[in-house]
């Protein structure tokens, strides 16, 4: 699990992200790097139980801490959260899980973020034609408890190839499908996180069950599986 030491030194990052007080503080670093494995081994654990993972350790879904500033104007060379992510299985099982550990911005989800053109169009044409299984998930009480909207870069008209007017153009004008929920600090570091983000990811499951079958049927309801 996260803890207060995690949490103290996220912040402590945060407010020194340079290379000399990183060195300075690698054993600290390292004690929140077995902290960040700990929780993700615990819940690749709790996600075996009910969803098929291709992720194959905790340690694996970790993002690594060094951020990649070649294209960004941010210089600054770390991370300040622990972050990661679950492939699930199989072709037919699509989606991704996602959680972000930082002190006051804490979140987990998932979703389809920036699929490729032909899922996307694939996607598009089965929303275009019933968007109604999608709705009624998004609509659903539990959903917009735990989620609140559909989140995503969208385009600001319609897609090409689509009618401004369709009656479902809120939907297609997406280009990423994102679900998030929000983690107070006192769950974050605390040793509920595991089982806290289990049930969260457990709550995306219908979202990710009508966007299988969208990406594994063609517009007749066929599987292409």
């Amino acid at each position: 699990m996260f803890t207060a030491y995690t949490q103290q030194f996220l912040l402590d990052l945060q407010e020194n992200n340079h290379r000399e007080w990183f060195q300075a503080h690698k054993e600290t670093y390292e004690a929140s790097h077995r902290e960040a494995i700990g929780f993700a081994d615990a819940l690749l654990t709790l996600m075996q139980e009910h969803d098929q993972i291709d992720t194959v350790s905790g340690k694996k879904s970790l993002q690594r801490i060094y951020r990649d500033t070649r294209f960004s104007k941010d210089k600054t060379p770390y991370k300040n959260y622990w972050g990661g992510g679950l492939r699930r299985s199989t072709a037919a099982l699509r989606g991704g899980y996602y959680y972000h550990v930082q002190p006051g911005d804490s979140f987990v989800g998932g979703g389809f973020y920036g699929p490729n053109k032909e899922d996307l169009l694939h996607l598009r044409k089965h929303i275009e034609q019933d968007a109604e299984p999608l709705r009624e998930v998004l609509e659903s009480k539990t959903f917009k408890e735990t989620f609140g909207v559909l989140r995503g870069e969208q385009v600001k008209s319609a897609p090409k190839g689509f009618a401004k007017d369709h009656p479902n153009i809120d939907l297609l004008r997406y280009k990423s499908y994102i679900v998030r929920h929000n983690v107070p600090d006192e769950i974050a570091f605390s040793a509920d996180m595991p089982a806290y983000t289990n049930d969260i990811f457990q709550k995306i499951r219908p979202f990710f069950d009508v966007m299988s079958e969208y990406l594994t049927t063609d517009q007749n309801g066929i599987s292409l599986l």
